[in-house]
């Protein structure tokens, strides 16, 4: 019987993403920034970066590459002698991450206020992350090698808590499923 329980209790992580969905506090910024977006976002060109054109949403194409690059460039530093490279894949990053920043706004507009909430958090998680890679691009331009390992080593530990939430967005609450098959 006491096994039972155990599967039947979510894991720390997942209660932790689901109170996400509970946090009332974010229920004003989080609107006000839907509402802000929604004109844009039903615009044909909003539509477009939308990617109604292909049938799903476009950010979660967009987002593999920042991401590929911000993990590929933690994989490197753990190797000698491959500090460039590991300073470019920062950049990479860096310069793909607006794309990625855009497409997730457009898709945002239209959440409801629980998904709303999770995507918010999910948005300023993905900030601390980029600019914590700008931080430690920065660094390793000065040659501070070592203090830009470990910011980019932060940088991806908050990608990864916003990864987190965008699956759980995308996933557990089905945020987009089945909008684009209707929009036809």
């Amino acid at each position: 019987m006491q096994r039972a329980h155990l599967r039947d209790t979510p894991a720390p992580p997942h209660r932790a993403l689901t109170a996400v969905e509970d946090a009332k506090a974010l229920d004003a910024p989080a609107a006000a920034l839907a509402q802000r977006l929604r004109g844009a976002a039903a615009s044909a060109p909003g539509g477009f970066l939308r990617g109604r054109w292909l049938g799903h949403p476009l950010h979660p194409l967009a987002v593999t590459v920042p991401i590929g690059a911000w993990v590929c460039s933690a994989l490197f530093d753990l190797l000698p002698g491959q500090d460039e490279a590991a300073r470019r894949l920062v950049a990479t990053g860096l310069l793909t991450a607006p794309a990625a920043v855009v497409l997730g706004l457009f898709d945002y507009a239209d959440l409801d206020e629980r998904r709303r909430r999770v995507g918010l958090t999910h948005a300023a998680g993905n900030a601390v992350a980029i600019a914590l890679f700008g931080a430690s691009y920065a660094a390793r331009t000065r040659g501070q090698v070592t203090r830009g390992r470990v910011l980019g080593a932060l940088g991806l530990a908050m990608a990864s808590a916003g990864g987190a939430l965008g699956g759980h967005l995308a996933y557990a609450q089905g945020a987009g499923f089945f909008r684009w098959q209707a929009a036809r």
